[in-house]
């Protein structure tokens, strides 16, 4: 029988269809080959993997964002690498050209996320399973804008990917604060996938478009609301006078993948509500 075929009946063995060998190199291809219980076939992740946690003690850690150990991947023989976005352009060409199978997925969306579940599922053979997951994920975020509907009104919310220069939200994050009942306040910013094209270069911008919440979530370093609430002319911002500034980790919130969609928009939505009750 050729690689990569289903069972037949009459076959003894059972051959698995798909990639056996994937190199993570994100987070959330990890996550989401753990979640359908395809955890055996990745033979390598990123640094930056922490969800599962179990995957970093099982699996070796073979790239950072924009950088790989090239060779340490090609001696792992992986016959599928998985990545995200054009950053990691550089990275996927060279392993091309080394004649390594490479997919390279640039989904910015909710509705990307979902449709990112069901193609890495599909591809292991799981796609039942994968398109399962991906309802139940779809019908949790219904719930919380059922929720959300109920607010007396709707904060008005600045998220902070970064504070050097300051960087504002990514188009899935407000649509998730869209979703938790919340209206990010760039969302003009927020349509664009580079975040050089979501750099405030005045952050007096913030100040005149006062949010009720802020939102941190400074890639790898903890957020500092302190620092936020110091910077000249935001003691003006509602959310800094209500004491409105929230860290949300990025694992849970920057990765395009089902973190997002369970945990971090929760931790978003737990804040607005708080927010609600006292608006009450």
């Amino acid at each position: 029988m050729r690689p990569g075929r289903r069972l037949v009946a009459a076959d003894a063995v059972s051959v698995s269809f798909g990639p056996r060998r994937i190199v993570c190199l994100t987070e959330e291809p990890t996550e989401t080959l753990y979640a359908l219980g395809e955890q055996d076939r990745i033979v390598g992740i990123s640094g930056f993997t922490v969800r599962p946690p179990r995957a970093r003690r099982e699996k070796p850690k073979v790239s950072a964002f924009t950088r790989a150990r090239i060779d340490e991947i090609l001696a792992l023989a992986p016959d599928l690498v998985v990545g995200f976005s054009d950053i990691q352009a550089g990275i996927a060409s060279e392993l091309i050209g080394r004649g390594v199978e490479v997919w390279i997925s640039n989904h910015r969306s909710v509705d990307g996320i979902l449709d990112y579940i069901r193609r890495l599922g599909a591809m292991v053979g799981a796609g039942p399973r994968a398109q399962a997951w991906a309802d139940e994920l779809a019908r949790g975020l219904d719930a919380i804008a059922e929720d959300a509907a109920r607010l007396p009104r709707r904060p008005r919310v600045y998220f902070e990917e970064w504070d050097e220069p300051l960087i504002t939200g990514i188009r899935w994050v407000a649509e998730l604060v869209r979703i938790a009942g919340g209206d990010d306040i760039f969302p003009e910013r927020a349509a664009d996938p580079l975040a050089k094209a979501r750099i405030l270069a005045d952050p007096g911008e913030v100040v005149r478009r006062a949010p009720d919440i802020v939102f941190g979530s400074w890639c790898g370093k903890k957020f500092q609301p302190g620092k936020v609430a110091a910077r000249p002319g935001w003691d003006a911002i509602p959310a800094v006078r209500d004491g409105e500034l929230h860290e949300i980790k990025s694992p849970l919130i920057l990765q395009p993948g089902p973190a997002a969609l369970t945990d971090g928009v929760r931790a978003i939505a737990a804040h607005i509500q708080d927010w609600g009750r006292r608006q009450g």
